[in-house]
C-alpha cells in the first residue's frame, strides 16, 4: 500500500507540473526602463552647476557600441552629434557650497526636489528597482 501511494502521489505531481505548463503560456514581457541624473557642484564659492537632467529622447544602445577583441581592437567611430540628446529635462538644483562654506539648507532643499521628482514619477505609472533580475 505504501509504494503505490508513493507511486500516485509522485504521478499526481508531475501531471499536475507538467499540465500547469502546458496551459499556462509564457507571456513575452517588454519593460521600459527610465532614469534621471543628479550633479550636486561640490566646487566651493557657489560657482558650481548643480542639476537633476532626464532625456526626452530615446536612443538604442547598439547602434553606438562595438566588440573589442584581441584581433580587432579598433576605435568605436559612433558619430557624437547622432549619441547627443538635445530634448532633455533639466532642473535647477541649489549648490552644496557658497562663500561662507557649506550650506545645509540647500542639501535639505535639494533632497526636497529629488524626492518631488521621484513621487511624481511613481504617480505617473514608474516604478522602482534596485535590482533588475528577473528569472
Amino acid at each position: 500500500m505504501k509504494t503505490s501511494n508513493k507511486f500516485g502521489i509522485v504521478a499526481t505531481l508531475f501531471a499536475t507540473i507538467f499540465l500547469s505548463n502546458i496551459w499556462n503560456p509564457v507571456y513575452s514581457q517588454n519593460f521600459e526602463f527610465t532614469s534621471f541624473t543628479v550633479i550636486e557642484s561640490i566646487i566651493p564659492n557657489g560657482v558650481g552647476r548643480s542639476r537633476i537632467l532626464s532625456s526626452n529622447e530615446k536612443r538604442d544602445y547598439k547602434e553606438f557600441t562595438t566588440t573589442k577583441s584581441a584581433e580587432d581592437n579598433s576605435r568605436n567611430k559612433s558619430d557624437r552629434d547622432e549619441i547627443r540628446v538635445h530634448n532633455y529635462e533639466e532642473t535647477k538644483l541649489l549648490n552644496f557650497f557658497n562663500i561662507a562654506g557649506i550650506r545645509f539648507q540647500n542639501i535639505a532643499a535639494n533632497d526636497a526636489i529629488v524626492n518631488s521628482k521621484v513621487t511624481s514619477m511613481l504617480n505617473e505609472g514608474w516604478g522602482t528597482c534596485q535590482y533588475c533580475g528577473w528569472s
